[in-house]
């Protein structure tokens, strides 16, 4: 009998997701698609094996798990199969909710053209498309055929690309694997680390690269090829590899690849930099070594004066450390986020590189929802997480009103929101719950709430959800309207992009970042796994005009809190330091500085 596949928490998750995803274009009550959506962020929010709480019968225990998802939950691990999804697909074809990931259909979109067209197929949509038939499904006119065309391409354009895993995904993946690796070694391992785009932190990635120091590699591979992630190991056998050769490989059971290299505790530093990366970064390092007449080889630096012996009384011709390595150059020993030839090596060189901004910096969490809008949790269980997490304020930030789809609040809603948050403040006398809330910028550039609402929120984040496939002119000027009103104090997830499903907005975001610039608006860097929105170019173009941003979670539950260390990653790639951070400052501080203009500061 076949053995019953392991799912992981974020194959878990994606069931959940998917599920939602075609209750949405059933046209399902949006409270029952929002409780799948919650179910799925809660299961990536556990930072444990989601098989803990079903051993023992406690999934109900994790917030935003009811009996009815438990009951699934329960079936999937127990079968790998769920007769409600399989009874979904029947109704839904898969081809149709692939048709959502175009940025013109959404699932209601997707569900009218299926009803109307009985459309389920890239293929078929196209051909609808290009003949004009499209136009007999309300609300599709000659535009939006246009611009779903256009979406097409640039979908079988990303296609045609390897795939690529979120950070988010690959990152935990890769951690699991090394803790079972180092735990089934043992003492076969001296030291283990993920490196590649992995170690970089880069927003997606496409192997797992992990890197091994061991005066015992066969033991070591020998080891992970009896992981139990691995659904097969590809490529030469153990008793063919040796130091030195290519990597061992394997696929997941959840569909990544994963390289191993096993190389001696005195190579570690060399190959440590040099598997790391870039490319870039290491096509520069090796024109600076042959400047300096050091060899350089596709292992990474090696010594000119052949090192130190090793216990066997050879001599190593490799470095043991990474700063050995940087030292040997001239240079200062260079973060991993920033090793993309932008000009990190000449900063390197003058020992002028940002003390970059730590995950210890954060003082506080700007951006969150609660069961007020579409969170998990309540105002209090999402401040007594913070808490726990020792941050010293939180803003609460629920979405406004016309997002109907998170349940927005309306004005009189806020007011009892407020009531809550007063409560909840009584509390503490160490830490304070701000009200804010995430404002939608409407079609037109106007915000979700009046000017007089506005004023009476600590703060405000003004975000683009809807309306992304405007034309440059109209998304810009939307975007610049909100970051003119003396009320908006961030700019949320500004792009509004979705990694690997949906690209941002076609902000001209060189004047965006201006008027932020200008205006002292504060631009966001969002920690969700598939936003991490700004990107770091942009990131690092707005603290050159003298911008700040803030680095928050929009987390939905108490768990999600955690990823707020991607968005700290991700502000790094952008060379931030804490002093570029708004929410490293005491909230004192940070309430001066968004209440700045309303005593006529300048």
């Amino acid at each position: 009998m076949a053995e019953t596949p392991q799912l992981t928490n974020q194959q878990l998750a994606a069931v959940m997701r998917d599920i939602a995803k075609r209750l949405e274009i059933k046209g399902e009550s949006p409270f029952k698609t929002r409780a799948y959506r919650k179910a799925a962020e809660a299961i990536e929010g556990l930072d444990h094996d989601i098989r803990r709480e079903w051993e023992t019968g406690a999934l109900r225990e994790i917030p935003g798990i009811g009996q009815a998802i438990a009951t699934k939950l329960d079936e999937l691990l127990r079968t790998g199969r769920l007769a409600y999804m399989e009874k979904l697909k029947q109704e839904i074809p898969d081809g149709l909710v692939t048709l959502t990931q175009l940025p013109e259909v959404g699932p209601k979109t997707a569900g009218a053209i299926y009803t109307a067209l009985g459309i389920s197929t890239l293929e078929a949509l196209e051909e609808a498309a290009r003949d004009g038939r499209l136009r007999e499904v309300s609300g599709v006119g000659p535009k939006t055929e246009a611009r779903i065309l256009a979406g097409i391409e640039t979908l079988r354009q990303r296609r045609a690309l390897p795939p690529r895993a979120l950070l988010g995904i690959a990152l935990p993946r890769a951690q699991a694997l090394l803790a079972e690796l180092q735990a089934m070694a043992g003492p076969a391992i001296a030291r283990a680390e993920v490196v590649g785009s992995l170690r970089r932190r880069r927003e997606t990635v496409g192997n797992i690269d992990l890197l091994v120091a061991s005066e015992r590699p066969a033991e070591v591979i020998a080891a992970f090829q009896r992981l139990t992630q691995l659904a097969e190991v590809l490529g030469a056998p153990v008793s063919a590899i040796s130091v030195g050769e290519a990597p061992i490989s394997a696929r997941l059971h959840s569909g990544e690849r994963a390289d191993l290299r096993v190389v001696p505790p005195a190579r570690w530093g060399s190959t440590f930099q040099y598997f790391t990366g870039s490319q870039m970064h290491n096509v520069a390092l090796g024109a600076l070594a042959g400047q300096q007449g050091l060899a350089w080889s596709d292992e990474g630096l090696m010594r000119s004066d052949r090192g130190e012996a090793r216990e066997d009384g050879r001599e190593s011709p490799w470095y043991a450390t990474e700063e050995e390595v940087y030292a040997a150059l001239g240079l200062a020993w260079i973060p991993p986020e920033l090793r993309e030839n932008q000009g990190e090596i000449e900063a390197a060189r003058e020992h002028d590189l940002p003390n970059l901004v730590s995950r210890a910096d954060l003082r506080g969490d700007l951006h969150m929802h609660t069961v007020w809008s579409d969170g998990g949790a309540t105002i209090a269980e999402m401040a007594a997480a913070a808490r726990a997490r020792g941050y010293e304020y939180i803003v609460i930030s629920d979405h406004s009103q016309s997002l109907g789809i998170t349940g927005g609040l309306d004005v009189e809603r806020l007011g009892q929101q407020r009531i809550e948050i007063l409560n909840v403040n009584s509390r503490y006398s160490d830490f304070r719950v701000l009200q804010g809330a995430e404002v939608e910028i409407k079609s037109d550039g106007s915000l979700d709430y009046p000017d007089e609402v506005l004023e009476m929120l600590d703060v405000v984040i003004a975000s683009l959800h809807t309306g992304l496939r405007q034309g440059r002119d109209q998304v810009t000027r939307r975007a610049l309207a909100a970051l003119h009103n003396p009320h908006v104090d961030i700019l949320g997830h500004p792009t509004g992009r979705l990694l690997g499903r949906r690209e941002g907005a076609a902000l001209d975001i060189d004047v965006v970042l201006q008027a932020a610039a200008e205006t002292g608006t504060i631009l966001e860097v969002n920690s969700q796994i598939d936003r991490l929105d700004l990107d770091p170019i942009h990131v690092r173009a707005a603290l050159e005009l003298g911008c700040l941003i803030s680095i928050d979670s929009d987390a939905h539950s108490p768990q999600g809190l955690e990823i707020i260390e991607y968005g700290v990653w991700q502000a790094r790639r952008g060379w931030a330091t804490a002093d570029d951070v708004i929410n490293t400052r005491p909230v004192s501080d940070f309430l001066d500085y968004i209440h700045r203009f309303e005593d006529g500061g300048d």
